[in-house]
């Protein structure tokens, strides 16, 4: 006994085939583009929802900002009063110490750098002294 086997395909099976493929196609033809509309709402959604939190972010930060602001701006008043004390007391020690302050300008007189001091006559002007400047040696 020998067997052979035929395949045929009947008409029937292949007019089903043939109706199932045109059947996703007319589902996928009216499906894709309401599925793309709701998948480009999704995506909308999200964007909104990071366009909010970069300006939460950026909200914060602000304040954060504002915050160093007054905390250096503090700082520099607290600051700015040491140095007025500190003013206070050197010119309250100086009062009366005049004899002090001419030791300490002769002093620095002594271990200046050649500086020239100009000092005033009676009719307000200085006594100047051009020599006093090096020249250039001319051969």
């Amino acid at each position: 006994m020998s067997y052979t086997r035929t395949t045929s395909v009947s008409l029937k099976t292949i007019f089903l085939l043939i109706g199932s493929i045109f059947l996703l196609v007319a589902i996928w033809m009216f499906a894709y583009p309401n599925y793309r509309v709701w998948q480009q709402g999704l995506e909308g959604e999200a964007e909104l929802k990071r366009a909010e939190q970069n300006r939460k972010i950026a909200v914060q930060e602000a304040e954060a900002k504002k915050e160093a602001a007054k905390s250096l701006a503090d700082a520099e008043i607290i600051r700015a009063q040491g140095v007025a004390k500190a003013n206070e007391i050197i010119g309250g020690s100086l009062k009366g110490n005049e004899e002090y302050l001419r030791y300490l300008w002769i002093d620095n007189l002594e271990k200046g750098n050649n500086s020239v001091i100009y000092v005033p006559t009676e009719a307000g002007l200085p006594i100047l002294e051009a020599n006093r400047t090096p020249r250039p040696a001319t051969p």
